[in-house]
């Protein structure tokens, strides 16, 4: 169980859904998307582990409960052996969606280790999370037959949906990264900083996936950019009074973007 949890399965869970239901709105088919599970999945199962083996010591000098290695659950050796044997298995599992799309998926999850190793503590910690994204984008496009180009948007609109998401991950834990000298982009910017930001990136994906295709944006599309709008908006007008409420404002609009991000599966290449 101490193994299972140090995974991150929400997050892994998450991406690997996601990937697999662009790919299937996308309209690739049944075999095609179980190779787009098993291959996200693995990748994603490699990057938790990864996480959770490098951040070991120090999880357990902060005495992180909720992080399994720190409470004694599993121990750190065990995790790393987890993490490369899911990286292993993720090599051959990318190249069945194809060439191409395989090396842009090792590509994404390349960024995501390089994340957990060095660049988390650095200016540079948003990066990997832009390049996982619209790399996994990508990836999607490029394994439908015929291994047709994405279309730029959607991989710039998942772009910043990464960036969004690095910036909510961070958030609730910014105080004891800085007390432990992590100093990512997050951290430097201080979490008030990061409450007002968090919907930005967000809201941006969603204008990008609403306005950016060609012709004009449809209704359901314009009707869902104001939603992701106003409760951006919302969630940092509150932050004063409630210093959590950009967090849940953020999942609000990055769902909707993943909704968006879905429906346009038509256009993703």
């Amino acid at each position: 169980m101490g193994l299972l949890r140090a995974c991150h399965p929400g997050p892994s869970a998450a991406v690997t859904l996601l990937a697999t239901g662009l790919a299937r709105s996308a309209g690739q088919d049944t075999g095609g998307c179980l190779r787009v599970a098993a291959c996200v999945l693995a990748g994603q199962l490699s990057v938790g582990w990864c996480n959770d083996a490098v951040d070991a010591r120090r999880d357990t000098a902060a005495g992180r409960p909720g992080k399994p290695v720190a409470s004694g659950a599993v121990d750190a050796a065990t995790v790393l052996a987890a993490a490369l044997a899911a990286l292993a298995l993720t090599v051959p599992l990318s190249f069945l969606c194809g060439l191409l799309a395989g090396a842009v998926h090792l590509v994404a999850v390349g960024a995501a280790w390089g994340y957990n190793l060095r660049l988390k503590a650095t200016a540079l910690s948003w990066l990997p999370y832009a390049v996982g994204f619209g790399g996994l984008a990508g990836f999607v496009a490029l394994g439908l037959p015929g291994n047709p180009r994405p279309t730029w948007w959607v991989v710039v609109a998942a772009a910043l949906l990464g960036v969004g998401a690095h910036l909510a991950d961070v958030l609730p834990d910014i105080g004891m990264d800085l007390a432990n000298g992590v100093r990512g982009w997050p951290q430097r910017l201080g979490a008030a900083r990061v409450r007002r930001l968090l919907p930005l990136p967000l809201v941006a994906a969603s204008a990008v996936l609403v306005l950016a295709p060609p012709g004009p944006p449809g209704t359901v599309g314009l009707i869902a950019l104001a939603a992701a709008a106003v409760t951006a908006c919302a969630g940092a007008a509150l932050s004063g009074e409630r210093p959590r409420a950009p967090f849940p404002a953020a999942v609000a609009v990055a769902a909707i973007d993943v909704a968006l991000l879905l429906s346009s599966g038509a256009t993703i290449v």
